[in-house]
């Protein structure tokens, strides 16, 4: 099955293509803060030996991450299933990088940034999270790491130096796709970790004379 993937959760966004487990390409953009979508998924194309004619399965990261960057990622699958009604899967971007650091030894602590402090974390272990994911405070992970424990994460290193640094990726979603549940990709959200609040308005004045 071939499959065309996006993961726009972090500042280094990747689109790839997989024929089953076998990686055709995959092309990362962390230059600019605007992503060129369409000549990633062009040149991913290009370099995979395939056309838009060719791809039988999509698969977007969601989070958690960049909240603007997955919104994007899933609007392109949205578009793309309902010009051509290709299936889509949905998949946690910690899943994604928890098998990007599966060939490594031992217990890992996987981190991405979710603002205001915290991070986006689980413990995860030959790929499999561990634990369902939760906000830890950054004192929180410094202190996992100060113990000795593996901590990864996008961008990690320059706030635990010596920390491993690894970035979900869309050649790990790509190779997933075949194995994954589409679902209907107007049903997809992203994966977001704090509930959202708001204050409530004050009631309408009737005594103000205007």
């Amino acid at each position: 099955m071939m499959c065309l993937a996006f993961e726009f959760s972090t500042d280094r966004r990747s689109v790839a293509v997989a024929e089953g487990e076998s990686l055709r390409s995959e092309v990362i953009h962390q230059t600019t803060r605007e992503t060129p979508v369409v000549a990633l998924i062009d040149t991913a194309l290009t370099q995979a030996g395939v056309q838009r004619e060719d791809i039988e399965r999509l698969v977007v990261g969601l989070g958690p991450g960049s909240y603007t960057g997955v919104r994007v990622a899933i609007s392109l699958v949205q578009g793309w299933q309902l010009g051509r009604g290709t299936p889509v899967v949905g998949r946690s971007s910690l899943d994604a990088l928890a098998e990007t650091v599966k060939d490594l030894p031992g217990e890992w602590l996987l981190a991405i940034d979710a603002q205001r402090g915290d991070f986006a974390s689980a413990r995860a272990e030959r790929g499999q999270l561990l634990e369902p994911v939760r906000l830890r405070s950054l004192e929180e992970i410094r202190a996992w790491h100060a113990s000795g424990h593996q901590v990864t994460g996008p961008e990690i290193a320059r706030l635990l130096p010596g920390a491993g640094e690894h970035f979900p990726s869309a050649s790990s979603l790509a190779r997933f796709g075949a194995k994954g549940t589409p679902t209907p990709a107007d049903s997809l959200t992203p994966i977001y970790l704090r509930e959202a609040s708001f204050v409530k308005a004050l009631p309408v004045r009737t005594d103000l004379g205007f």
